[in-house]
């Protein structure tokens, strides 16, 4: 059974860590450096998916300002894909956006993705650039 927890205690800030590490730095060959950013600090809000002890999938809530926040580092590890686990973290902090009163939400996704954001209700609302070396394009949702 899982176990989705989000909140900023050290500990999911390392349970995440734990999951980008696998998905984007080993299986995906994220450079290190680019993948762990200047917003992986205390305070941060993470969502966090266990499977018994082990994180298998994750996301981070980065407040933009007074009305908006973005929504960076969502992964699921390989072995628990299809499972519907990405849905549940956008989903758990889509919810804690509207607990404060935040209602634009947006995604920097990569290109593979967004299908999968667009059936969640993102729209893409940029061109596709190069983010740590992957296409993506900006995506947004009003909650």
């Amino acid at each position: 059974m899982f176990d989705l927890r989000i909140g900023s205690e050290p500990a999911l800030r390392a349970a995440s860590i734990y999951v980008r590490m696998q998905v984007f730095v080993l299986e995906r060959g994220i450079a290190i450096d680019d993948e762990f950013d200047a917003n992986d600090v205390p305070g941060v809000t993470y969502a966090v998916i266990f499977d018994g002890k082990t994180p298998v999938a994750t996301g981070r809530f980065l407040r933009e300002d007074d009305g908006s926040a973005r929504l960076t580092r969502i992964a699921t590890q390989a072995d628990y894909r299809g499972q519907h686990l990405g849905t549940q973290i956008i989903r758990a902090l889509e919810r804690q956006a509207q607990d404060l009163h935040i209602h634009d939400i947006a995604i920097h996704a990569e290109v593979t993705a967004i299908p999968f954001y667009a059936g969640l209700g993102y729209h893409a609302v940029s061109p596709v650039y190069k983010e740590d070396g992957v296409p993506c394009r900006v995506m947004s949702r009003t909650l």
